[in-house]
């Protein structure tokens, strides 16, 4: 896979990601302290994958796509299933990290439609990220427009013949179109831990998202936003369209 050099830059900015907020209390009902949360967390985390030594001193929620160890069990636009090198996918905005999200919400439901759909709003933790690199490669530079098809929907082939490429050249950063989002944002898969300046999270929001017969609708109470999105504005992927 042929990466231009015009196409390549150093990268600075922040980046979002949506993790479900259960996240945080999930082991708390299984125990009678806060105390033995933190004895029980402990114990979870000497029972996962090592993490990378360059990842070492990284909250959590910054580190655990790069843990190694276990079989990538389904390929994913830049990373090929099996025992791979982990990606840490966001979005410029947070806008299209939730795009991407509620695509996937839908998605799930399309493909167990015996699933009912969830009565509540589901709780959801948005975080900002800070990237700094010297090497990232934009694939929405016109230098790249002929290299590959980087915005299919189901066919990741020549994304991940580009990660390939783009590790073998100390490239950590690959910038791309969201295939998702309706408002035409950026996504960026990272592909080494050594790409974050900070080593926690930069801020945090909590959402609401409530997925109803075709659409998703999200809620942030502060700062107070809100999206809808339906599975029209996902036409273009065939397993919703």
């Amino acid at each position: 896979m042929v990466i231009s050099p015009r196409a390549i830059s150093p990268y600075r900015g922040t980046a979002w990601r949506l993790v479900e907020a259960q996240h945080l209390v999930s082991t708390l009902k299984l125990v009678d302290s806060l105390a033995e949360q933190e004895m029980l967390e402990a114990a979870l985390e000497e029972s996962k994958p090592r993490l990378p030594p360059e990842c070492s001193g990284l909250d959590y929620l910054l580190a655990t796509p790069f843990r190694y160890g276990a079989a990538y069990p389904y390929g994913s636009r830049f990373r090929r299933a099996g025992k791979t090198l982990g990606v840490f996918y966001c979005a410029e905005a947070v806008e299209t990290a939730l795009a991407e999200m509620a695509f996937y919400r839908l998605l799930f439901f399309a493909e167990s439609p015996d699933t009912p759909l969830p009565a509540n709003a589901t709780d959801y933790t948005a975080f900002s990220v800070a990237l700094v690199v010297e090497r990232a490669v934009d694939l929405t530079h016109a230098a790249m427009a002929d290299e590959g098809d980087w915005r299919d929907p189901v066919d990741y082939a020549d994304c991940q013949a580009l990660a390939d490429s783009a590790r073998a050249e100390g490239i950590d950063v690959i910038r791309y179109a969201s295939v998702r989002d309706p408002g035409a944002g950026a996504n960026l898969a990272v592909l080494t831990c050594t790409a974050f300046s900070a080593p926690t999270p930069t801020g945090r929001q909590t959402w609401k998202l409530r997925v109803g017969p075709g659409v998703v609708q999200a809620v942030c109470e502060f700062p107070r936003m809100s999206l809808e999105f339906s599975r029209t504005d996902f036409a273009g992927d065939p397993r919703l369209g």
